[in-house]
């Protein structure tokens, strides 16, 4: 069972995570990384954590039926073709400063590797690039919008 605890870091890591849930008001945050997987969600007043080891992923596919049914059935089932995800829980940015012109617009022809725009997570800027070349059919996010982990940023074609 010794595994299954975290070190410091990991610890700090996941405690970090919950802030997040309480400064969101989001219910759960979910990363996996090659060696672990880290969930961490709020059931009630108070947030719980579970943490594992990376061989535990496959339970992770029931979680979308854990949905309500009218949230399944008002959302499409998985991003639109050609969308780019978000990598991870935070907050989009279309531009690179508040006031200055967006990274991409709709209709704009993207090299890849180009960076289509932020996620800021835990106080970090990360930016969104380009998967392949294309171009940009829709922006799917508003800007400084809350988005989660797999949510469908922009579509290129």
């Amino acid at each position: 069972m010794s595994s299954l605890k975290p070190n410091n870091a990991e610890a700090a890591w996941i405690r970090e995570l919950a802030a997040i849930l309480d400064q969101t008001g989001l219910t759960e945050i979910e990363i996996q990384k090659p060696d672990m997987r880290v969930r961490v969600s709020r059931s009630g007043p108070a947030a719980t954590i579970a943490y594992a080891p990376a061989a535990a992923a496959p339970a992770a596919a029931p979680a979308p039926a854990q949905r309500p049914p009218a949230a399944a059935d008002a959302r499409p089932s998985g991003p639109p073709a050609g969308a780019v995800t978000s990598p991870m829980v935070g907050t989009v940015y279309l531009s690179p400063s508040p006031g200055s012109d967006t990274f991409v617009k709709v209709g704009d022809k993207v090299a890849q590797g180009q960076t289509l725009m932020i996620v800021e997570a835990m106080k970090t800027m990360n930016p969104i690039a380009a998967p392949r070349a294309g171009a940009v059919r829709q922006i799917l996010v508003r800007d400084a919008q809350p988005v989660e982990y797999g949510e469908a940023l922009i579509v290129i074609e």
